[in-house]
């Protein structure tokens, strides 16, 4: 097998700064305090991680809600506004310094009690609906204190204590993020927008997002590119000043311009990052994994390894400067987009002690990197893949695959993968399999032929991360498995000569012909929904040494849809849900809830899944020591923090027949 450096660094004097900058401790917040919930993932470094045990084995069964509190309550919402109904909040509050800060349902930022959830202030300024966002972030000096968040394509800065908005900060406390200072002529931004949230390394706030090219403003006789590039933005803390500006498609002369070759990087956009960043504050750098380059299954307009499309980008805080890079994927053509943060860690490595991350993928692959210099802490091999017959396209003769740990869930569908609850759920899951090519991993689309792909769009991992415990070494890993069927298609209008067809792979009920069915809604009225034609688990947590590089252990996550009328009758153990999980991570114990209900978007995600339990599992095992049932389904990352004495876990919760809302609980 070929190898391929798909790594990259600066020059010696920039790495032995940051090699010298930390010592072997833990990532860790600077300034934070122990019970606090400072960044959206514990630490800066996304671990949600927790060192807190008032809660712990002993007495988690006696865990009761202690309060609730609207997503959009009355104080952000007009006298004739209702709540918004549905469940796609998810967002994730921080806890820091007495406050809980998060955005509401409605848009604006607000804070409320800890102890009570009532409301302390609103940002008057905020506007209503501003666009969704999964979180916030916090500064201080130590004098000043700050909260950093989106306002629909605006960022905002907000006294902590007040909500006010620092009127010294950009314009009147905003930053117009529709602004690019150096965006190309063929592609001016508009409504820009960003599901995620700033992050704060140092002194900057840094921003990425997906922003849309402003046809109308392109000037005449200049073609539109497909996209903007998602370029990363680091700014001032006090003042809101562009500070710099990194291009995720690189400019003519700039580094890895000539892996697009025929200069497509002129003309194509995207591999910025749509999830969240992470950052190591003692190393000055903050970490971005980058989605794939427009189109998603259609790259001849794009030929080349596409650099930084589905990389592990690292940056310099201060400037901006490529430190190194890792592409997972070369030329995606899958729609494989890092979907989650890179894990920051420390672990031990045949006695080495090492500032590493961990990258997951919708490839079911982890990609383990030293953080400091981006070299794999195991070997991570170019190995050929297959190759398609699109006319024009260009592929990529090998992938970087990692030798340790391995997937993290299935990465091709056979027939011993297969439903065999019932015979006639085998035979019809065997007449649906056949119908179709069931190809390995990384098998380009083809031109009208259907081809099943495992993982699917919606990935193994996706946004919702995992959770690392420094004291063990273990990495907890919320995976799904949703295989989906995939082709290209020949089109007469539009950008593309082809266009992608991508849909669930899912059984129906026995009675009603396949095609006939949609895949998120009941098969008939009253009926039961689908299934999926794969073995279970659907939704599982995989627990990773990662001292070892090894899966130590796999549980399913929920029920599932154990109950459907085709299978409650047969006493089967949790199947698992197919839903975006997040995981929580204490001194004690690990809890997860089981994911939202209702539609998904393009995620696939089927009409069962998502589930209103909540757990707290055995972190050495997997086994469940205590569950109970929400009011809905776990549509945010759940965080822990202590107040007034008492530790208190917050989750933001959603389905599609209430407003979405917060729940706290606590010990009696």
């Amino acid at each position: 097998m070929r190898k391929r450096n798909s790594c990259s660094m600066l020059a010696m004097a920039g790495l032995t700064f940051a090699s010298l900058a930390g010592g072997d401790s833990l990532p860790h917040d600077p300034v934070g305090k122990v019970g606090e919930w400072r960044f959206y993932g514990g630490t800066l470094g996304a671990q949600k991680y927790a060192p807190l045990d008032q809660i712990n084995a002993s007495n988690v069964h006696r865990l009761k809600v202690v309060w609730r509190q609207s997503a959009s309550p009355p104080e952000v919402l007009g006298s004739e506004d209702k709540p918004l109904v549905g469940s796609n909040y998810e967002h994730t509050p921080l806890m820091v310094d007495g406050l809980l800060y998060m955005r509401s349902d409605a848009g604006p930022l607000m804070a409320l009690h800890p102890e009570t959830g009532k409301v302390v202030w609103t940002d008057k300024k905020s506007s209503a609906g501003g666009g969704k966002s999964r979180g916030v972030a916090y500064w201080t000096d130590g004098r000043d204190a700050r909260v950093f968040a989106l306002d629909g394509a605006d960022l905002v800065a907000v006294n902590a204590k007040t909500g006010e908005r620092y009127q010294g900060f950009g314009n009147g406390g905003r930053v117009d993020l529709n602004v690019y200072a150096d965006s190309r002529p063929n592609s001016p931004v508009e409504n820009y927008s960003w599901t995620s949230f700033p992050v704060v390394v140092r002194d900057v706030v840094v921003i990425a997002g997906v922003p849309r090219v402003a046809e109308k403003k392109v000037p005449e006789g200049i073609q539109p590119a497909l996209d903007p590039p998602g370029d990363i933005r680091g700014y001032d803390v006090r003042t809101g000043k562009l500070l710099w500006t990194f291009h995720v498609v690189p400019r003519a002369g700039e580094f890895g311009y000539d892996t697009w070759a025929n200069k497509s990087a002129d003309v194509n956009g995207l591999t910025g990052a749509w999830t969240w960043l992470t950052g190591d504050d003692e190393l000055g750098y903050v970490y971005i994994p980058t989605e794939a380059p427009s189109n998603d299954f259609y790259g001849a307009r794009r030929p080349g390894d596409n650099l930084y499309g589905n990389s592990v980008l690292c940056l310099d805080v201060r400037t901006g400067k490529r430190v190194w890079h890792f592409q997972t994927i070369h030329h995606d053509l899958w729609d494989f987009d890092l979907p989650a943060p890179p894990v920051l860690m420390d672990i031990t490595v045949d006695g080495k002690r090492i500032k590493a991350l961990a990258q997951l993928s919708k490839q079911a692959y982890v990609y383990v990197l030293d953080r400091v210099t981006g070299k794999p802490v195991w070997p991570i091999e170019e190995r050929p893949v297959p190759k398609g017959d699109v006319p024009g396209e260009y592929y990529s003769p090998t992938q970087p695959i990692p030798t340790k740990p391995g997937p993290i869930e299935l990465q091709q569908l056979t027939e011993n993968d297969l439903i065999d609850f019932t015979p006639e759920l085998r035979a019809q899951a065997l007449e649906i399999f056949r119908k179709y090519d069931s190809v390995p991993l990384f098998t380009p689309a083809r031109v009208g032929r259907e081809m099943i792909m495992l993982p699917g769009t919606t990935g193994a991992a996706n946004w919702n991360g995992a959770g690392f415990d420094p004291e063990t070494g273990m990495l907890y890993v919320p995976v799904i498995r949703n295989a989906v069927r995939t082709m290209l298609e020949a089109k007469t209008k539009g950008p593309y000569p082809f266009d992608r067809k991508n849909e669930p792979l899912l059984t129906t009920n026995v009675e009603i012909p396949y095609a006939d069915v949609n895949p998120n809604r009941p098969v008939a009225a009253g009926g039961p929904t689908r299934l999926p034609i794969t073995k279970p688990p659907y939704g599982s947590i995989v627990a990773i040494d990662m001292n070892k590089g090894e899966i130590l252990w796999r549980v399913a996550n929920g029920d599932g849809p154990r109950n459907h009328p085709l299978l409650k009758h047969l006493n089967l153990p949790p199947l698992g849900t197919q839903n975006r999980a997040s995981p929580l991570v204490t001194k004690s114990l690990l809890f997860i809830g089981e994911g939202k209900n209702g539609p998904n978007g393009p995620s696939r995600i089927p009409a069962w899944g998502g589930g209103k339990m909540f757990r707290a599992l055995d972190k050495a095992t997997g086994k469940t020591l205590w569950e109970t049932q929400l009011p809905g389904g776990t549509s945010g990352a759940p965080i822990t923090y202590m107040s007034g004495g008492k530790q208190y876990i917050v989750v933001a919760l959603g389905w599609t027949d209430m407003p979405a809302e917060y729940v706290a609980l606590a010990l009696p």
